[in-house]
């Protein structure tokens, strides 16, 4: 969400974090957790208060290897630690949750990852 209010407008590939902390249930997440947009923001208008996101996190033990995308570090990614893009964890939030940054994963990656996305709900 931008300072002021509004929506921030949000592009696929783009890093936020994503503050799940107060009203998770046993096994959802419930703390800020950095998560990248896989979102298409074409198909959505920048009003729409939602967002489709896939979390990172550095805990292999977390994830399905086969359904996520490994990120190294790099000064695009803003990432401290090489970590995971837990595809198999695709979900929508509130835009009023997100916080956005200039980090973002590569094109490449971000189509790993949707390609992930699909496989992990059977499309």
């Amino acid at each position: 969400m931008s300072d002021n209010g509004e929506l921030a407008e949000l592009r696929g590939g783009q890093i936020v974090v994503v503050d799940w902390r107060g009203d998770a249930l046993p096994k959802e997440l419930d703390k800020r957790r950095p998560a990248v947009v896989i979102a298409d923001h074409t198909l959505f208008a920048s009003e729409y208060e939602n967002v489709i996101v896939v979390p990172l996190t550095e805990d292999a033990g977390l994830v399905i290897r086969s359904l996520s995308v490994p990120l190294l570090p790099t000064i695009e990614n803003g990432c401290s630690k090489p970590c995971w893009a837990a595809a198999h964890l695709v979900t929508t939030t509130s835009k009023q949750r997100v916080r956005a940054t200039r980090s973002a994963v590569t094109s490449d990656q971000l189509a790993a990852i949707r390609r992930q996305v699909a496989l992990a709900i059977g499309a």
